[in-house]
């Protein structure tokens, strides 16, 4: 029990800081009806959250938005990430449903987890896409009647033109790539 509230303690920290600052996390244990321990011990365990103040604390898959969930699953990883070793982890939009400021959050977030292991990340959010640590483009198309995904490692030149592209779409103008060359600076430089 006390190692459950200092978890629920950790992720209510990183929650604040993914724009949740009044998300009430418990991880709450109970007991199994077995005698014998099952595979996975004597309790079993289930993640309640408050997401707005005045709520009572219902199960998590009842009661979060996909934007929620997938900052509560991305604090969770955060903070699990920080005492266990698990070699790959992948984040398919992570970011959906936020922007700005908790966007850039997010993608220091994934950046500081890749620094200690492989974070795989679908992003359409250039505030994430600039902070990583590679940079795969996928795309799509279609030759005769078939369809074929192709991924391409970009270089920083082209990392740099994927973030302005997503910032300003189509027509690149000299301050979006300005901006998208800034965002990509600034993601690379806050973590060497």
């Amino acid at each position: 029990a006390k190692a459950a509230g200092e978890l629920d303690q950790r992720i209510a920290g990183e929650l604040a800081q993914l724009s949740m600052p009044a998300v009430q996390f418990i991880t709450h244990l109970s007991r199994n009806n077995q005698d014998e321990p099952a595979p996975h011990g004597l309790e079993e365990i289930e993640f309640l959250v408050s997401a707005n103040p005045g709520q009572p604390a219902r199960p998590l898959a009842k009661v979060a938005s996909g934007g929620e969930l997938s900052r509560i699953s991305l604090a969770i990883q955060v903070v699990v990430a920080q005492t266990s070793t698990t070699p790959t982890l992948i984040f398919d939009e992570v970011d959906v449903g936020i922007g700005g400021g908790t966007a850039e959050v997010v993608g220091k977030l994934l950046r500081s987890l890749g620094d200690n292991g492989q974070v795989i990340c679908v992003t359409h959010l250039p505030q994430v896409a600039a902070q990583c640590h590679q940079h795969l483009f996928v795309s799509k198309f279609t030759q005769q009647d078939a369809t074929f995904s192709k991924i391409e490692s970009l270089d920083d030149q082209g990392r740099i033109s994927e973030v302005a592209r997503m910032l300003g779409g189509v027509d690149m103008t000299e301050h979006t790539i300005a901006h998208a060359t800034e965002m990509f600076s600034k993601g690379q430089a806050t973590h060497h």
